[in-house]
């Protein structure tokens, strides 16, 4: 008895021990072929851009093929369902940023659709913040001025936004919600003519990254009343924070871009892109391309990632369920 016990103790240890060996060949062997990294955004973007910095730098690190494969429209769906069919075995990755992942699932309640049920994280990218952008022609200098404006008349301020349910529309609602105002959302759509709407004084104001509204703002047609933010940025340091300009200072919109990958990746794998796409996003040279399009690179954990992106989700629920936000 004593025996066969021990037989059976010694199998059971092999068999761990086998697969344990098994995972970890597989992540040290990864990749062995083309890894493809897919993207909710369209060619020429600022996240399909820096997504082929990203492709380029692992390339080289990984002695194999990595490409771009861009999926945009459907509100995100159509990446989500082309990859989510996709082997877990890491060599497809879907680039998604935190209102695919945090705000959907509360926009188009019928579906019952939750990213993370199909998808696993796999690596943190990038944050962007919001600014909160006029016309030069705006009669308001500061963020008081717009927010009292609103006060006074309601539904008289207008914002807009390139699409229902995006950071810039319940960015807006937050922003009311925050300071008791009501004002008019206008969506477009597409950004560039919402920013060139903006700086026509066709609507009166709206959020944008740096990268989307730069080229406006370059023009001298756009003025950065605050940036929705606790800090400033570093390239524009003059345009205070929401909470220095006289606004909420709770208003922190900004959207975090990550990559994921279909339920059910190797940990070990997934831990090895991780660790790889980290060193990569460490590089100066790397982190001065990136500085061009004002993205931050993130060197979260998962865990910090995931709690992050709970975070939002709770926030988009309570805006969208209040302001009666429906996609479906």
């Amino acid at each position: 008895m004593f025996f066969r016990k021990r037989r059976t103790l010694m199998a059971a240890a092999l068999a761990i021990s086998c697969l344990t060996s098994t995972a970890w060949g597989q992540a040290s062997d990864y990749p062995q072929k083309t890894v493809t990294l897919y993207t909710a955004f369209s060619i020429g973007s600022g996240p399909d851009v820096v997504l082929r910095i990203l492709s380029q730098e692992l390339g080289k690190k990984w002695k194999q093929p990595v490409v771009v494969e861009n999926r945009p429209g459907g509100g995100g769906f159509i990446a989500l369902e082309a990859v989510s069919k996709r082997a877990p075995d890491g060599y497809s990755l879907l680039q998604l940023d935190s209102e695919h992942i945090s705000a959907l699932p509360h926009l188009y309640k019928a579906r019952h659709y939750f990213p993370l049920e199909k998808f696993d994280l796999v690596a943190p990218l990038f944050y962007t913040p919001f600014m909160i952008a006029v016309s030069e022609k705006s009669p308001w200098k500061n963020l008081t001025e717009l927010i009292a404006a609103a006060k006074k008349s309601p539904d008289s301020v207008t914002y807009g936004s390139w699409f229902v349910g995006s950071p810039g529309h319940l960015g807006g609602q937050w922003l009311d919600s925050l300071t008791n105002t009501k004002m008019l959302h206008i969506p477009y759509k597409e950004v560039s003519q919402l920013y060139t709407a903006v700086a026509n004084a066709e609507v009166d104001w709206a959020f944008g990254t740096i990268p989307s509204t730069r080229p406006v703002y370059d023009s001298g047609k756009l003025r950065y009343l605050a940036i929705a933010a606790p800090e400033r940025h570093t390239l524009y340091p003059n345009v205070p924070t929401v909470a220095e300009a006289g606004g909420p200072g709770e208003l922190d919109v900004n959207s975090i871009v990550s990559l994921v990958a279909p339920k059910g990746i190797p940990v070990e794998i997934r831990d090895k892109i991780h660790a790889d796409i980290a060193e990569v996003l460490r590089d100066p040279e790397v982190r001065k391309r990136f500085d061009s399009f004002a993205f931050e690179p993130l060197s979260w954990t998962l865990t910090q990632l995931r709690e992050r992106l709970d975070q939002k989700s709770a926030t988009y629920k309570d805006l969208i369920d209040s302001a009666n936000i429906s996609l479906d």
